[in-house]
């Protein structure tokens, strides 16, 4: 069978180079993908930098432990601390007593430096501290390093990006080499049916497909690790450069990934023709005699029922999200992989619906006619050429359009939230009365709470020193209560908390790590997620004032004002400008993943149609001489056969389309029902440019000489 295998492939291997890039590519992102995530998650410690010459460090607590419950028991969780304590002035004088401090305030905090470095036996500061701070010595001692939280939070962000990448990458690998597959057995029809005249049983015919698949997913794997070892410094590096990664990020050697990366590549190909197999053991041999080339039973039922079940869980999936929780529609995660079950049920869905779209388009002239009777009779062809389209128009409409969706919406939402004609924004701003002008003065702080004793949370919070001021500069979505309500003993919470009633007291945990129990005061909708927790400053003191909504009287000149404001220490801009410059529509981050994303479906999208073709064109030649032996003159036929390559990418647009519209508008109506502004964000440069490519990609391969062969003048 081996023998029989690579004689086929040798026969036909130009029918299956595209398979072959497209899983050597497949394996080499996936092995790429493994490898940053191997280098990610065994990040090498760095050694302490900031207090490297003190055998100890004394750093203020900077953690929040909660006691919550684990199933029948308790367990401890801890979160870190928006306002770490201080070294204060009187462990100093201690400290000092024990020998040489050196202190760095460039992370200083309010009452003291965050952390300093002691010459002296650790077990003589532990007995001086005790339980009024940390004691840090060896590797420990990086904590107080201020890159470590950043850093970490650059891993973080490193892992999301890549794991996503990997996982679009095997979603569209998996359905190219698949549909390759099933493509290159509907064309190989009459040879099976060859083969079964000349006695070849259903099972030989499996087991030839099988060991073609294990020929070319080898050589393929084997070649994509070698381009992932290749590719995974370059993508380290392009990490670094756009400040996803820390600058020490690099590449480190491992094995794991190029082993899962060779092993999938293999099961891939295994699984993308192991359906295909099981049709081919089903042709007959009457299939050596048949010459019609209408497709039937394109859609077996077995892909029937998996394409309804996705369509029902995408309808499932949406409706719950809308019921339950909307606010989850509107992160990244979820936008960025629900579509998948929405997008593959049409994919798979495709062939049902091409034919009645075919019928309903009606193109002029002789060529038309051709161009669609063509395109509904050869129903694999065309569903083969729409589906990869249909994914990489619906990914880059469904993910890029709730990407800028959602961030227009939150811009939209704080313009909506603030009456202020200035912001003046500053790390320590000084606060000063302004005539002609309110001033709404607040500081970034959070508070945690322990929702249902399992889980603690921590809610972004602005600390306040004026609540009327507040109610008058802002236009917050309240709810219920009223801000001017607001004091020392109270605090503003949105419907997102597990307690959202006026006047209950909840217990929370503030910035700095006190317990108090507070008064509800007002409720603010849920929104996007920009509609935190308010305090009064008496609750957040560490916390300095870094933003000044300003509200000016009518007639009052704006220039005096800016002037005066520009005392406080801080950048004074109109909000317009320090909305543009703050609340920009998606973020470099989000714009590096959305390329990374786009670019993989663009490029398998490539290779799928540029094969789809070829292997169509590979047996066409019969047909097209028909058409030259009507009268059909060669430019004729290469209208046609162009128009059929135009025809099938239109449908694939057409479905993407769709597809996007129905997840953009589930994204309106959850933001709709958050009481955030509706701003859909269609992505029509995007779509229109991923379509364009298909277009050209597509054309161009149909029309290769090797795809088109009826160059001569037939003969009678």
């Amino acid at each position: 069978m081996l023998i029989v295998a690579l004689a086929s492939l040798r026969t036909r291997w130009t029918t299956l180079v595209g398979t072959f890039v497209a899983l050597a590519l497949g394996v080499g992102l996936i092995a790429v993908m493994g490898l940053g995530l191997a280098s990610a998650f065994g990040a090498p410690d760095r050694a302490p930098q900031r207090f490297a010459g003190s055998p100890v460090v004394v750093m203020g607590d900077d953690t929040l432990t909660v006691e919550v419950r684990r199933g029948p028991s308790t367990g401890q969780v801890s979160r870190r601390l928006v306002h770490p304590h201080p070294v204060d002035i009187e462990l100093l004088r201690d400290l000092r007593a024990l020998g040489p401090v050196t202190r760095d305030d460039g992370k200083g905090a309010r009452g003291g430096p965050d952390a300093v470095g002691v010459d002296a036996p650790v077990t003589e500061v532990r007995r001086v501290v005790g339980d009024r701070a940390l004691v840090l010595t060896g590797d420990d001692r990086r904590r107080a390093d201020p890159a470590t939280e950043r850093d970490a939070e650059g891993l973080v962000t490193v892992n999301a990006l890549l794991g996503t990448a990997g996982g679009i990458t095997a979603f569209v690998a998996v359905f190219v080499v698949s549909s390759a597959f099933a493509f290159a057995v509907a064309l190989r029809r009459r040879e099976f049916g060859l083969l079964r005249t000349a006695g070849a049983t259903p099972g030989q015919l499996r087991r030839l497909l099988l060991t073609e698949a294990a020929v070319v997913g080898t050589l393929a794997s084997a070649t994509g690790c070698a381009l992932g070892r290749l590719g995974a410094p370059l993508l380290a590096g392009l990490l670094v450069d756009e400040g996803m990664a820390p600058s020490w990020f690099t590449v480190r050697p491992a094995t794991w990934p190029l082993h899962a990366a060779f092993w999938t590549g293999l099961v891939v190909a295994f699984a993308g023709v192991w359906v295909a197999s099981r049709r081919a053991g089903r042709i007959g041999p009457a299939e050596a005699l048949r010459e019609a080339d209408v497709d039937t039973g394109v859609l077996p039922p077995a892909r029937r029922l998996l394409g309804f079940a996705l369509l029902a869980g995408a309808a499932f999936l949406m409706a719950k999200s809308l019921a339950t929780d909307p606010s989850a529609l509107l992160k990244r995660k979820t936008y960025t992989t629900q579509p998948m079950v929405l997008i593959t049920a049409a994919a798979l869905l495709a062939p049902l619906l091409v034919r009645p779209l075919a019928r309903l388009v009606r193109l002029p002239g002789a060529t038309g006619m051709l161009v669609t009777a063509n395109a509904s009779a050869s129903l694999r062809r065309t569903a083969a050429v729409a589906a990869p389209v249909l994914i990489t128009v619906a990914l880059a409409g469904s993910v890029a359009g709730s990407a800028t969706t959602v961030s227009a919406a939150k811009a939209a939402e704080v313009r909506a939230h603030t009456r202020a004609d200035l912001i003046v924004t500053g790390k320590e701003l000084r606060v000063r009365p302004v005539h002609g002008a309110t001033l709404s003065a607040s500081a970034s702080t959070a508070v945690y709470v322990r929702e249902e004793g399992t889980a603690l949370l921590r809610s972004e919070a602005r600390a306040v020193d004026d609540a009327k001021a507040l109610a008058t500069v802002g236009r917050l979505p309240v709810v219920a209560g009223d801000i001017r309500d607001l004091d020392d003993r109270s605090i503003v919470v949105n419907e997102e908390w597990e307690q959202h009633t006026v006047g209950a007291k909840v217990r929370v945990w503030l910035g700095d790590g006190r317990r108090a129990a507070l008064r509800i005061a007002a409720v603010l909708a849920r929104g996007t997620g920009n509609n935190g927790v308010y305090v009064t400053s008496v609750n957040a003191p560490a916390a300095p004032v870094d933003r000044i909504d300003v509200l000016l009287a009518p007639g009052v000149d704006r220039a005096a004002v800016t002037a005066r404001l520009r005392d406080t220490g801080g950048t004074v801009r109109p909000t317009e400008r320090w909305l543009a410059a703050t609340h920009p529509r998606t973020s470099p981050q989000t714009r590096l993943g959305l390329v990374v994303i786009l670019g993989i479906a663009l490029v398998y999208t490539a290779i799928a149609l540029a094969n789809t073709m070829l292997m169509a064109g590979s047996v066409r030649s019969c047909e097209l001489n028909a058409l030259r032996l009507a009268g059909a003159t060669r430019p004729r036929v290469l209208a046609v056969v162009a128009g059929e390559a135009l025809f099938a990418v239109g449908i694939g647009a057409l479905l993407g389309l769709t597809v996007t519209a129905v997840n953009l508008v589930g994204l309106g109506v959850a933001l709709a029902s958050l009481s955030a502004p509706v701003a859909v964000s269609v992505q029509w440069p995007l779509m229109g440019g991923a379509a364009g490519v298909c277009t050209v990609v597509a054309v161009g391969a149909a029309l290769l000489p090797r795809a088109v062969r009826c160059r001569s003048t037939p003969v009678n």
